[in-house]
């Protein structure tokens, strides 16, 4: 997909993007520029809830075990 850029610096977001993304009026973006490329990545409203169950599946008492046994060592 392709936009343009206004004399005033605005662009639009394709809708296709924004459905899937849940992106509505009023929400906060945010831009990642690494000097080679543009990342826009949506703020959620709630960032400790838009982390919840981030860790599930992931063994992470036995990964700070290891980490710990590793430091004493």
């Amino acid at each position: 997909m392709e936009t343009s850029v206004t004399k005033k610096g605005w662009t639009i977001i394709p809708a296709p993007i924004r459905k899937r993304h849940h992106i509505k009026e009023g929400d906060r973006l945010t831009w990642l520029d690494d000097g080679e490329s543009i990342r826009i990545v949506p703020i959620p409203k709630d960032p400790l809830k838009a982390l919840r169950g981030a860790g599930r599946g992931e063994d992470l008492l036995e990964r700070l075990l290891e980490v710990r046994r590793a430091d004493r060592a």
